[in-house]
């Protein structure tokens, strides 16, 4: 199975230089990779280095605490989205979760999902390591009401990445017609279609190439 196109090729390290954002651009155009994932401030300079190809530019947003204000996500996506960006993956306010102040996190999905309307699609990272299931399965039903394109597990920053249960529970949530997302801690060709068996749709790695030998 050739899953190129199921990979976002991913750089989020605080010290990626812009010589390792251009490494990871020219692999994603020799690879075809579905979309290189960036920090927002590489935005700019991905998609200048991207056009003419379909690889997609992809940034964060509240990354990777999603303990910005909903207004400063607003603000981040809409910038991002100026400067290129065409996925946005923002990270759910956990704090909120688990004070189960539900309405506040589907709004703030919702204004985001808005703010991208048309010109890039959505996806709810949700840091399934810091949840129970229960929470998991709130987490992405809010996140289906509020209009996203896809429920994505991890950020990659906290205290644990992607697991199959976790992926296939999100996929039994969502149904068929949402994207699932794994990222975080995928290394080898056969972690990447453990998850994809499970239920994932996209694959988030900084090891892209590595995935697909």
């Amino acid at each position: 199975m050739n899953i190129n196109k199921l990979i976002d090729h991913t750089a989020l390290k605080p010290n990626t230089n812009k010589e390792s954002i251009l490494k990871l651009i020219a692999e994603a155009k020799t690879y075809d990779f579905a979309s290189v994932c960036v920090n927002p401030c590489w935005v700019a300079l991905a998609h200048q280095e991207l056009k003419n190809t379909d690889v997609k530019v992809c940034t964060v947003i509240g990354f990777p605490l999603g303990a910005n204000t909903t207004e400063v996500k607003v603000f981040e996506t809409k910038d991002a989205i100026e400067k290129g960006a065409q996925e946005i993956d923002m990270v759910i306010n956990v704090a909120m979760l688990k004070d189960k102040d539900y309405n506040y996190i589907e709004n703030e999905i919702k204004q985001i999902v808005e703010a991208s309307k048309d010109k890039a699609i959505v996806k709810v990272i949700l840091e399934t390591c810091l949840l129970t299931d229960e929470e998991i399965i709130t987490a992405s039903k809010l996140a289906k009401n509020a209009g996203a394109d896809f429920v994505k597990t991890s950020t990659g920053f906290s205290t644990g990445g992607a697991t199959v249960h976790d992926v296939a529970l999100m996929r039994k949530t969502v149904g068929e017609d949402m994207g699932v997302k794994a990222s975080g801690g995928i290394h080898t060709h056969e972690e990447a279609m453990a998850m994809i068996n499970a239920g994932a749709s996209r694959i988030g790695a900084s090891a892209g190439v590595k995935l697909l030998k």
